[in-house]
């Protein structure tokens, strides 16, 4: 309170005119300071959000169909793990030799040999869809031809 009192014995000596015009450049600079601070900010958010909801509404649309689809796949009936290696195998055989399989217990290696990435990505998406089989580990690469080389590991859903 000491460091004050040099600027209370200056506000006693002013005249009534000058305290009037300090406190109003005193409000003055409060009002711009919470321009800055509070008021500008808001109203620049506030400015940009139909912007950004423009932008936002594609994700969101894709995310409540990748949703809708989600519920699609968990409300389909499981299929029986004999007659998931029997599908597996039978949606395989149109792509072989480029795409073959080996089985053990829950888990099927997929080995590819020059395969396009449109059938490999149509294969994948049936075998997803209708036996839910999950992709656990995928080592590929594209040879000189553009075509996919390689191996996936599936995992075939729980039962």
């Amino acid at each position: 309170m000491s460091g004050l009192a040099p600027l209370r014995a200056l506000w006693q000596q002013a005249s009534r005119r000058e305290q009037l015009g300090l406190s109003t450049a005193a409000a003055l600079l409060l009002l711009a300071v919470l321009w800055w601070i509070a008021l500008a900010p808001a109203l620049a958010t506030l400015r940009q959000a139909e912007q950004q909801r423009q932008l936002l509404e594609p994700q969101l649309q894709n995310m409540l169909a990748m949703q809708a689809q989600a519920k699609a796949l968990q409300a389909q009936p499981r299929v029986a793990a004999e007659e998931a290696r029997r599908l597996l195998d039978a949606s395989a055989k149109p792509l072989a030799p480029a795409l073959q399989l080996s089985v053990v217990g829950d888990r099927v290696t997929v080995t590819l040999k020059g395969l396009t990435a449109d059938a490999l990505a149509q294969w994948l998406a049936q075998v997803r869809q209708n036996l839910r089989v999950l992709p656990a580990e995928a080592r590929l690469r594209r040879n000189a031809a553009g075509l996919w080389d390689g191996s996936l590991v599936l995992q075939l859903a729980e039962r």
